[in-house]
């Protein structure tokens, strides 16, 4: 049976996967979705043409992942696609910031989407994707963002040398680096701190539908807009010192 998982698909850019997914791949036998709120998931349930499985649970507890590979190995399963999209962030200084809120950050953004990686390469097959969300906070360091940003450039270091790994076996692993999406992201991390991230908030429909169109093609990368994509390449050009600087400016850090 072959399948689509996605983490994080109650909300967001997980959620936008799912429907586009669902549109798009008519070859797949069943999505299999996964987040804390059930409602949510069983809503997402009912609008999906296509049978879905739901996974609820915290991908910080083992139990969540005891469920999905005792189905895995009992369902004789092909990923055709995984995508981590599950994630969050945390706008404040690090001095003053909840450790646990931190720290959960990490546990979340790295810990949960290596786990789940690695639960799932077994099943894996020629031509399968892995998608994995990241941020354009991952091209520089971001005073007031810091733990956020650092555990989006561990994704994208993990992802580029996973799909090194990947190569031979014809898996693609495409790391999605978007700027300020439209999603419920910022009800959790805090308001946008500059009226230039707030002008280029982008629609999870539109990033979606450039990451899977750069999936199909490949691509290890996928950044929707002119402007994130200019912020690669002055991540590329301009020094960390002066990088840091211009962030710390931007994110509005006394």
């Amino acid at each position: 049976m072959k399948i689509a998982l996605i983490t994080g698909a109650s909300s967001g850019i997980g959620r936008e996967f799912a429907v586009q997914i669902a549109k798009l791949y008519r070859n797949l036998d069943e999505i299999w979705v996964t987040a804390r709120r059930a409602e949510r998931l069983e809503q997402l349930k009912k609008e999906l043409d296509v049978r879905v499985k739901i996974y609820t649970g915290n991908l910080c507890d083992d139990e969540i992942y005891n469920k999905i590979e005792a189905a895995l190995k009992n369902e004789n399963i092909e990923i055709r696609m995984l995508v981590n999209a599950a994630g969050y962030g945390k706008m404040e200084k690090v001095d003053a910031g909840d450790p646990k809120e931190q720290c959960g950050m990490l546990d979340v953004n790295c810990r949960a989407l290596t786990r789940m990686t690695m639960l799932c390469i077994p099943f894996l097959s020629s031509g399968s994707r892995i998608v994995n969300i990241a941020s354009a906070a991952a091209f520089c360091p971001q005073p007031g963002f810091a733990v956020y940003a650092a555990s989006k450039s561990y994704v994208y270091s993990f992802s580029l040398a996973l799909g090194a790994e990947l190569e031979k076996r014809s898996i693609t692993v495409t790391t999605v680096c978007p700027g300020p999406v439209d999603t419920e992201f910022f009800e959790r991390a805090g308001a946008l701190p500059s009226k230039e991230k707030a002008a280029v908030r982008a629609s999870a429909s539109e990033v979606v539908k450039q990451a899977l169109l750069d999936s199909v093609n490949r691509k290890t990368i996928s950044v929707y807009g002119m402007p994130m994509k200019c912020a690669r390449i002055f991540a590329g050009i301009l020094s960390d010192r002066l990088l840091t600087r211009i962030m710390k400016r931007i994110n509005h850090i006394n």
